[in-house]
């Protein structure tokens, strides 16, 4: 099964959050937003080149950034104007739906889209 994980996802993964244990066996992706709030959020606890160790282990699942993401991305955003979607988030979600990944986040604001794997 391939995931597009989100920043929360990501995070969750280096805490060992025993929950998201069982997606490392996955195929994992992500985007370079995604891993530029990592290294943000990151840095606020732990020193540079820690962040940096992080941030070129999970590198490898990049996924190059289609324009055609960004139109489903916006469209997407919009759509659910009001569910306050950052969006990083509504870039990764649209990635996943497009390239028929399950979108693997523990923010509530997706809890109730199709396409997502929600895990606290």
């Amino acid at each position: 099964m391939k995931y597009f994980c989100d920043t929360y996802a990501l995070v969750e993964i280096i805490r060992g959050n025993e929950f998201y244990q069982k997606y490392l066996t996955g195929e994992l992706y992500t985007s370079i937003l995604n891993l530029y709030e990592l290294v943000y959020n990151l840095l606020k606890e732990y020193d540079e080149n820690t962040v940096k160790e992080v941030f070129y282990g999970f590198a490898p699942l990049l996924i190059p950034i289609k324009d055609d993401y960004l139109f489903t991305a916006a469209k997407f955003k919009l759509k659910h104007i009001r569910a306050n979607i950052s969006y990083t988030d509504a870039l990764g979600y649209g990635i996943a739906q497009m390239e028929g990944m399950r979108f693997l986040t523990g923010d509530k604001e997706f809890d109730k889209f199709d396409g997502v794997e929600f895990v606290k």
